[in-house]
């Protein structure tokens, strides 16, 4: 019985495909997990870009420190398998990010 390989996706670039149909299982899995990483930081970008391009600044909330601008969004990153919200905001071409609190501050 002959198996046949995942047909790529048509406007992936053929050096891409070729690369990766010459690598072994344990790379193909890194570069899977490096492609989602990325797709999730591009598009993280994309958000903070469109709301930092809104005219309306909303009105300053009370807990947002001085050293934040007031454009800054409130994210939730996982690290160590707990979750905490940081304000976060572009500045420039960097991402910035402040530490506000855990999400569950019982635990």
């Amino acid at each position: 019985m002959s198996y046949e390989p995942p047909t790529p996706p048509a406007n992936l670039p053929t050096e891409i495909v070729n690369t990766l149909n010459e690598s072994e299982p344990e790379r193909l899995r890194d570069v899977a997990t490096y492609a989602e990483a990325l797709a999730d930081h591009k598009e993280r970008e994309t958000r903070l870009e469109e709301s930092a391009d809104q005219e309306e600044v909303e009105e300053r909330p009370d807990d947002l420190p001085d050293d934040v601008p007031a454009k800054a969004t409130i994210t939730i990153k996982e690290i160590n398998d707990n979750r905490y919200y940081y304000w976060q905001w572009r500045d420039e071409d960097k991402i910035r990010s402040q530490y506000k609190g855990p999400v569950n501050p019982d635990k």
